[in-house]
């Protein structure tokens, strides 16, 4: 199987950094997407959970790591998210959304897939959550999140989603993650 760098403008811009996620469906995405941009304009970054934060491959290619992950993806079925409140990582300032519901399931998965060529000792523990905004400066923080809260309060729609669907990316120089591989999850729902 060969991965088709999707998206990405020009050879030689890929990096050695990959992730496993799963998008936010509308009207979900949407409105986070232009939460992020107001949080932190030109964001690029589609809103998505992460089940695999960003890693190099310290061995073999894009598509071994894929094949491994989709082989082990099939012990997976599809299972609901809730997201809760908006939050902020103490030690690096980054703005998210808390998980609560679906937030075990997404700790299992992360433990089983962290393995083989994809293995990773992150730096810091692996907490589900969306993100909303990172990299601002520390006078810029307090009124972000203030503005994120607002913001997530307003929301008149479901703060579920079911996660179906995961995509395999890959990071770029110019820092746009570009889609590699996805598949289905099983479509039985994890209790």
């Amino acid at each position: 199987m060969r991965l088709e760098m999707l998206g990405c403008q020009g050879a030689g811009n890929a990096i050695n950094s990959f992730a496993l996620i799963s998008y936010l469906p509308e009207p979900l995405a949407g409105f986070l997407d232009s939460l992020r941009c107001e949080l932190v304009p030109r964001c690029t970054a589609k809103s998505h959970v992460t089940v695999l934060p960003p890693r190099p491959l310290a061995s073999g290619l894009p598509e071994t790591a894929w094949s491994d992950l989709n082989d082990s993806l099939n012990l997976f079925p599809a299972f609901r998210v809730e997201l809760t409140s908006v939050e902020v990582f103490a030690h690096t300032d980054v703005i998210y959304i808390s998980v609560g519901a679906g937030y075990g399931e997404l700790e299992r998965m992360h433990a089983a897939l962290n393995q083989g060529p994809l293995q990773f000792a992150e730096p810091y523990q692996y907490h589900p959550h969306v993100t909303l905004a990172q990299q601002l400066s520390a006078d810029q923080v307090e009124a972000a999140t203030a503005l994120a809260r607002r913001r997530w309060r307003e929301f008149p729609y479901s703060r579920s989603f079911t996660v179906d669907r995961l995509t395999f990316v890959q990071n770029t120089v110019e820092n746009r993650w570009v889609d590699l591989a996805g598949r289905a999850l099983s479509i039985r729902l994890a209790s």
